[in-house]
């Protein structure tokens, strides 16, 4: 099985001058979108790197489906550019998927660009949580405290484990699964969208798998984490309300 891989930049010439050369040797195909704004491609490009420019600026999902439809192989793996996977994380979980033909989403161990561990697998949210995680309730329950069950902080399991969700940092996908399912859905704009792609997955009765054995360091920026009030989280807010408009089972959801 071959692997594409989709690097979605909006500006991020910095952080891909370290990521492409940690995954291009990893792949079969390397295809980065860079999206009409300054410093989307960096200055030096590793060998068989393809660009593909946009006309627009499109969200990170419009950009996961562009990539998808520009490529060719079996598993299609979409990653911010500030990932960096260590040299066999990609052949771990494209391993893994091999052996696991239900596998259709297969993440990594993420590490901060520190050595610590990041919580980027985790459980499906429920309505009470998010709205602790994104009001003011937040600094009477902090969430990496109150939400354990969420973050799965309890859990740091050494072998692969089926899971809800994962961080869209960093997925590899089998392009069968996206093929079902149609694909990323484009309408959000920002947050959300990886929550939305492993549940329509699960409902389609695709596994998704945490996969410790591959590591990759991404510095998770959290920004709707730090302050209240901003853009983003009017974005995360739109997000998880089109989340629950196309889920609304969810609403009743404890876990």
């Amino acid at each position: 099985m071959k692997v594409s891989a989709v690097v979605i930049s909006h500006g991020h010439a910095g952080e891909l001058a370290h990521s492409l050369p940690a995954l291009a040797p990893q792949v079969d195909e390397l295809l980065l979108i860079a999206n009409p704004v300054p410093r989307s491609v960096p200055a030096q490009l590793p060998d068989g790197v393809r660009v593909l420019h946009n006309p627009r600026v499109l969200s990170f999902a419009a950009n996961a489906n562009v990539g998808a439809a520009n490529t060719s192989n079996e598993l299609v793996l979409i990653a911010n550019p500030d990932a960096i996977p260590e040299a066999d994380a990609v052949e771990i979980l494209r391993r893994f998927m091999e052996t696991h033909p239900r596998c259709g989403v297969a993440g990594p161990r993420m590490l901060y660009s520190d050595g610590t561990w990041q919580a980027s697998r985790r459980s499906f949210p429920t309505v009470g949580a998010t709205l602790v995680r994104r009001t003011p309730l937040r600094k009477l329950f902090p969430p990496l405290r109150f939400q354990r069950r969420h973050y799965l902080l309890d859990e740091r399991p050494e072998e692969p484990v089926q899971t809800d969700t994962m961080l869209g940092a960093f997925l590899l996908q089998r392009r069968a699964m996206l093929d079902e399912i149609g694909g990323w859905d484009a309408g959000y704009r920002m947050y959300c969208e990886d929550i939305d792609l492993n549940y329509r997955a699960a409902r389609a009765g695709w596994e998704r798998w945490y996969v410790p054995g591959a590591i990759v360091h991404h510095e998770y920026a959290a920004v709707v984490d730090k302050k209240f009030f901003t853009r983003h989280t009017l974005w995360h807010a739109r997000a998880m309300l089109r989340f629950l408009r196309k889920h609304p089972e969810r609403l009743l959801a404890l876990r």
